[in-house]
């Protein structure tokens, strides 16, 4: 069973008529950004086949994604290492959820947030939903939309800094990320408050 649009309709009929999923990916990588993704669903034009982006291959995330980017309100972005470092991972994943919400081009009357807490200072309704991605539709179409665009920038920067296979680990840490971190060192890129970076930070200045 994959996500349905039941909390959507629920909300609806309590009079909602816009309303956001948000989802996030990235929170584990050692590399990269934390990246959000904000969907307003049109109810009439909803693509087939949307689910949780983990559970998705690449050709089927590219194709939903081209189809929510033509028939959904849908925004995207971003915080980054610096932020993630100097606030923590969660607090920069509720900061990029929060640029999200803002960056969509219509206002949502309600947002669904993945998770089990809504950001401090969202200034509209909203609920969070564990596990939200496979149980809601909006947050499942957030999740491949955040999914495609961390992917491209991991795949960008894979190119700029090679060795450490972001073009395929998108800065997970993975056992050959690990030990490219050993051998080549840390980057500008590297989330210097995560412990495998710190400790190679920790061993260059000894």
């Amino acid at each position: 069973m994959g996500p349905d649009y039941s909390l959507e309709q629920a909300l609806m009929a309590r009079g909602a008529r816009l309303i956001a999923g948000v989802d996030e990916v990235g929170r584990g990588p050692l590399a990269g950004p934390v990246t959000a993704a904000a969907v307003i669903l049109d109810p009439e034009a909803i693509p087939e086949g949307i689910n949780d982006s983990k559970k998705l291959g690449v050709k089927r995330r590219r194709m939903l994604e081209e189809a929510l980017t033509a028939s959904a309100q849908v925004s995207v972005a971003h915080a980054s290492v610096e932020e993630i470092d100097q606030i923590n991972i969660l607090q920069a994943s509720h900061l990029a959820m929060m640029r999200a919400i803002s960056a969509l081009p219509v206002r949502p009357d309600h947002v669904l947030i993945d998770g089990n807490k809504i950001p401090k200072g969202l200034n509209l309704p909203a609920t969070a939903v564990v596990k939200g991605d496979a149980r809601s539709l909006s947050i499942g179409a957030a999740s491949i939309v955040a999914k495609i665009a961390r992917d491209a920038i991991m795949e960008d920067l894979a190119q700029q800094f090679p060795g450490y296979g972001w073009e395929s680990n998108a800065g997970y840490p993975t056992k050959a990320h690990r030990s490219a971190l050993h051998d080549l060192g840390v980057t500008p890129h590297h989330r210097r408050s995560f412990g495998p970076v710190r400790n190679i930070l920790c061993r260059d200045e000894n």
